[in-house]
């Protein structure tokens, strides 16, 4: 005999509705971008659609004015992975170092995760001070030095791989560090050790024993790394440089761009980011079946 499935409470469908008024709140403007962007050629920035095309993905490719989108891309894109990697390096290795009591390790603990509630737009206004002051100084060393050649053609030692990535790490690494943090304060030693007593030396052992086991965790800060920096914008403003990353052309674009070509370029962004997080999933699922294998 089959049970007869008891009704739902009242109070459930109250959370689902709440629920799915949530989500539609979450994703809605993302898919209202999207849909948008398939406007055809008379199509403004809002409903009703007129048609359906890529037309404005095809102005997009041609560009948005002065603004080169295409070099902003690849800005960004190495940005990210620059993030990305250090992000991966830095917490795997503090994640290392903090499974043994360090002095000093409290207070660089808390001055690391300190960076998470200080307000982003501060963040970028300091480094950027402190590029500026870095600046003078290099300016006043090459004019004791009377390197005139060089003083003629020194603008400014911010740029993407100082001062912007100085300031995405700000963000990225609190996040990775905590993760990794969390995954070894879990993670069991006594493999390590039975790979020692089987002659393996610490190298060895970290990347046939720890780095497997912790794999899957890796790839997750990985992508923190990435997705996080690939959208900044609060602590890119300040502390940029002469040339902007894609977020802040975008950000610019939305007060000169009034055509659909807008919402190709947000889509085309956020494909971008959909293939991070399935390249990801990707990853995850070969560890765990590497990991299966005899």
């Amino acid at each position: 005999m089959h049970r007869e499935r008891e009704p739902r409470p009242a109070s459930f469908w109250l959370l689902a509705i709440f629920f799915g008024l949530f989500l539609v709140f979450l994703y809605g403007p993302t898919l209202t971008i999207f849909v948008l962007s398939f406007q055809g050629p008379q199509g403004g920035l809002t409903f009703p659609m007129r048609g359906w095309s890529l037309h404005w993905f095809a102005r997009l490719a041609e560009g948005l004015g002065v603004i080169d989108v295409w070099a902003a891309l690849r800005r960004s894109l190495k940005l990210g992975l620059a993030v990305m990697g250090l992000t991966i390096l830095v917490s795997v290795l503090a994640g290392l170092a903090f499974r043994k009591k360090l002095r000093g390790g409290d207070a660089l603990f808390y001055l690391t995760i300190a960076s998470l509630i200080m307000p982003s737009i501060i963040v970028s206004l300091g480094i950027g001070l402190q590029f500026r002051l870095i600046d003078t100084g290099v300016q006043r060393l090459l004019e004791a030095l009377e390197w005139e050649w060089a003083l003629e053609h020194f603008t400014t030692t911010m740029g993407l791989g100082t001062s912007a990535l100085g300031a995405h790490l700000t963000w990225t690494l609190p996040f990775g560090l905590l993760i990794m943090f969390a995954v070894f304060n879990r993670f069991t030693p006594a493999y390590e050790e039975a790979a020692r007593d089987l002659g393996a030396t610490p190298w060895q052992a970290f990347r046939h024993v720890v780095l497997p086991l912790i794999g899957p965790s890796v790839v997750g800060v990985g992508l923190f790394g990435f997705t996080l920096s690939w959208d900044e914008i609060a602590r890119s403003s300040q502390a940029i440089g002469d040339l902007n990353t894609l977020p802040l052309e975008l950000q610019g674009l939305t007060t000169t761009v009034t055509t659909p070509a807008i919402y190709a370029l947000g889509t085309l962004t956020t494909v971008v980011s959909l293939l991070a997080i399935g390249l990801t999933l990707l990853a995850l699922a070969w560890l765990r079946r590497s990991r299966r294998l005899p």
